[in-house]
Parts: C-alpha cells; sequence; structure tokens
C-alpha cells in the first residue's frame, strides 16, 4: 500500500508533516510506504535532523503549493505542480492508493470532483466526522459542512455511505441510523426532514430507526450514524469542539472528553468520490498528521471506495 501526503498542506508544514509521518511510519508495516510529496529540500533538512533515514519514504517533489488562501478552482488550473495537484496526479494514476491534505480544503474538493470524480449514481459526496460515546465507542455524523443545503434524496444517500462507512471502518454490525431532526415524532421537522424521513421509513437498504434529537447523540446504544445537512452537521461538530476546548480551559481532566480531541482522528474521509482521500484539519500538529495518515490507510484497508461502487452500480 502508498499514501501519498500533502508535505506543504496545514499550518505548521512542513514541520508537523514530515515529524508527522515518521511517526505514522513507526506504526505502519513494512509493506506499506508513505509517499511525501513537497519540497525534497525542505523535506531532507527536517529528516536529517530528526536523524531519520530518507530511505524510509519515497519523495516526490513539488514546486509550488496551493494556500490557505488562495482560490480552490484557480490554483488548481493554475499551480499544476503544487502537491495537491500533483498528489492528485499520482491517486488518479494509481501510483499511490489513498492521498491525505491537512491543505486548503477547497483545493482537495475541485481535485476529488475533478481528477478522480463522483462515482457513478452518487448526488453528491459527503464528509464525516466522528462523535464518542459514553461506553468507548462512536457514532458516524454526516455530512459536517460539504453541503450546507440538501434534498432528501440526498439525504438518504447519506444514509447509505455512512452505513457502507461504520461497517467497513468500524466494524458496527448492521448500524443503526437516525435522522437528525427537532423531534422523535415522525411528523416533526422542516419540509427536507419530513420528506427524508417518508423515504427513509421502510427501507431495506439501511437499518433506519426513525428521527433523533440533539440530546440522542452520545446515547450508548439508541444510534450509529447521524444523517443531516452539512449546515447542521457543522453546527454539531464545532460546537463539540468549542466544548474540549472550554474543559481544556477549566483543567477538567476526563478520558471521556480527550476522545473529542480531533488530534485523536486527524482528518476525514470524502465519502462517494472513485479514490480514498482524506482531508486533515488546517491547525495539524504532528499527532494529528500521524493520525490523518493512519486513517487513510484504514479507508484502503477497508477498500471504502470500490464498496460504495458495488452498492451504487
Amino acid at each position: 500500500m502508498r499514501i501519498g501526503i500533502d508535505i506543504m498542506g496545514g499550518d505548521f508544514a512542513p514541520e508537523a508533516t514530515v515529524l508527522g509521518a515518521i511517526l505514522a511510519h513507526k506504526e505502519m508495516s513494512s509493506e506499506d510506504r508513505i509517499v511525501l510529496i513537497g519540497n525534497q529540500e525542505q523535506i531532507l533538512e527536517i529528516l536529517n535532523r530528526e536523524k531519520f533515514d530518507p530511505e524510509n519514504f519515497d519523495i516526490v517533489h513539488a514546486s509550488q503549493v496551493i494556500d490557505m488562501t488562495d482560490h480552490p478552482a484557480k490554483a488548481f488550473t493554475k499551480k499544476p505542480d503544487s502537491t495537491i495537484a500533483i498528489g492528485f496526479n499520482l491517486l488518479a494514476k494509481g501510483d499511490i492508493d489513498g492521498f491525505a491534505s491537512a491543505g486548503n480544503t477547497g483545493a482537495m474538493m475541485v481535485g476529488a470532483m475533478y481528477t478522480v470524480r463522483v462515482i457513478p449514481g452518487i448526488i453528491r459526496p459527503v464528509i464525516v466526522a466522528t462523535i464518542p460515546k459514553p461506553d468507548g465507542s462512536y457514532s458516524i455524523l454526516l455530512d459536517v459542512g460539504l453541503n450546507p443545503d440538501t434534498k432528501p434524496d440526498v439525504l438518504y444517500q447519506y444514509a447509505i455511505l455512512g452505513s457502507i462507512y461504520a461497517e467497513n471502518v468500524y466494524n458496527m454490525n448492521n448500524p443503526k441510523v437516525g435522522l437528525i431532526n427537532i423531534g422523535s415524532e415522525e411528523e416533526k421537522g422542516n419540509l427536507v426532514t419530513k420528506s427524508a424521513h417518508e423515504l427513509m421509513k421502510g427501507t431495506t437498504e439501511f437499518n433506519f430507526i426513525g428521527n433523533v434529537e440533539a440530546n440522542d447523540l452520545f446515547s450508548d446504544n439508541k444510534v450509529d450514524v447521524l444523517v443531516c445537512d452539512g449546515f447542521v452537521g457543522n453546527v454539531i461538530l464545532k460546537e463539540a469542539e468549542a466544548f474540549y476546548t472550554l474543559i481544556k480551559k477549566r483543567k477538567i481532566n476526563d478520558e471521556f472528553f480527550e476522545r473529542f480531541n480531533f488530534e485523536n482522528y486527524g482528518g476525514t474521509p470524502i465519502l462517494g468520490v472513485n479514490k480514498n482521500i482524506v482531508i486533515g484539519h488546517g491547525i495539524s500538529n504532528d499527532k494529528a498528521i500521524k493520525n490523518m495518515i493512519l486513517l487513510t490507510k484504514e479507508v484502503v484497508d477497508a477498500n471504502l471506495s470500490e464498496k460504495i461502487k458495488e452498492v451504487f452500480k
């Protein structure tokens, strides 16, 4: 397996990305290979300083970087030798099995949509997040920001995609799918959620349990996959991150709340495209980069994109 990483992506690149790659290498098998895509001179300088053999990696030089402030679509075409453009070209050709970056999220989405493309049958791809439960397990939340406005049939597909992800990456058996709403009753919600509920009710394509409310998010056994539009999902995710920050500021140490730390997850996969892609947080440190790479390996190991293609044939 070959995992490509954008070494120049993120607020603390290339320092954090190279150090994160070193940490990930130590936890991966000899059959796995990390491909560092970025400024070769800077990469070698950090590796030599850390006394880490460059032969442990494959290095692909990139002379350009798509900055966080760049326009995603324009930068992707105007900077063909950027780390993100090169990464997607390698992915499209099959030279790497997965690609991860903590860089410009918009450019990553442009690359996903126009280089490796959306799986036929998918209306819109989606990004996911994990929500920890008190019993030590997780639920899957989607969408968390890619599509703020969605139609009922898109939410229906999110339920399918979230179930596939939960089953194959988190080993959940027949995951319970809930539609996030303002009440558990069938008739509650806005026009979109009411219509989505009508589509989901009685389906055999996933295990739909009905509407769930925000206070069900941390229930141990009630729901495994939480479906909503990107507007609602992003608000939920950032509120969870804010509570974690608040708890740390108040010097409260608790094992459960520590699981809200984004560094432990590293990133989020894009579901619904033809290849395995993971997007990391722009403020990722070396620990977050390590976990972003390891998550990409898990997604590749699960053969996720191929399993989604099978379902949507």
